[in-house]
């Protein structure tokens, strides 16, 4: 079972929502829980129904936190969901606050990459069958208890997986029928079946940014109300 939500203290605001001169602190200065690190990405959506917004990354410096980068971000064709009770197949993006165990691509990692980073192969694949003992996790080759048709083929992905964060949404104690494959990664041609997405230069920015020792996490969330955030 995933641990408890935490309800974020403030309210997500994508960065082009907030006027050029506002006071506000930071984002991640007004939210309750950052994940414990010193790097943070936050990935924004207008409103639960959107399916594009703003995904900043963010660095911890002297306790205080600086924006380090940021780009329009995609997400789910059906828009976003709290991640606690998100449902397999309905491509919504899961709300919450996440790590990021490693990286992989179908390419080499971008020069300077630190993150761990897994090179696809024409073995690799995304096991989402529910009643595999491989569910939500990278697998090769293919066990026999998880079907073809209920998995991705990464290699197949030639453009988004070129570059690709895992987010660990319902990673460490999978709940069957919750999800699988979350990732965030370059951008396909439209809104994701629910990952995150942001265009290749943001992508091979962020892989040469994370620094694994700094514990970078990922926070999804809207700008309509406070966030309920569930850590894996």
């Amino acid at each position: 079972m995933l641990r408890t939500a935490l309800a974020l203290a403030v309210t997500l605001l994508a960065g082009p929502a907030l006027p050029p001169d506002a006071s506000l602190p930071p984002l991640p200065a007004r939210m309750a829980d950052t994940g414990g690190g010193t790097q943070l990405i936050t990935a924004v959506a207008p409103a639960p129904g959107s399916t594009t917004g703003r995904l900043t990354w963010w660095d911890r410096r002297a306790g205080r936190w600086f924006a380090a980068g940021g780009a329009e971000a995609r997400f789910g064709a059906n828009g976003l969901t709290d991640g606690a009770t998100r449902v397999q197949g309905t491509n919504t993006t899961p709300t919450g606050l996440y790590a990021l165990p490693y990286a992989f691509g179908i390419r080499s990692a971008p020069a300077g990459t630190e993150v761990g980073y897994r090179r696809v192969t024409p073995d690799s694949w995304w096991c989402q069958d529910n009643a595999s003992a491989a569910y939500n996790r990278w697998t090769e080759p293919l066990p026999a208890d998880c079907a073809p048709g209920e998995a991705e083929h990464l290699v197949t992905y030639d453009k988004q997986y070129a570059h690709a964060l895992v987010i660990a949404f319902n990673y460490d104690r999978p709940v069957r029928g919750r999800g699988a494959g979350i990732f965030l990664h370059v951008n396909g041609k439209g809104a994701t079946a629910g990952c995150v997405s942001v265009p290749e230069p943001a992508m091979r920015a962020i892989l040469r940014w994370a620094n694994p020792r700094r514990d970078p996490h990922i926070a999804i969330g809207t700008g309509t109300g406070p966030l309920a955030v569930t850590r894996s």
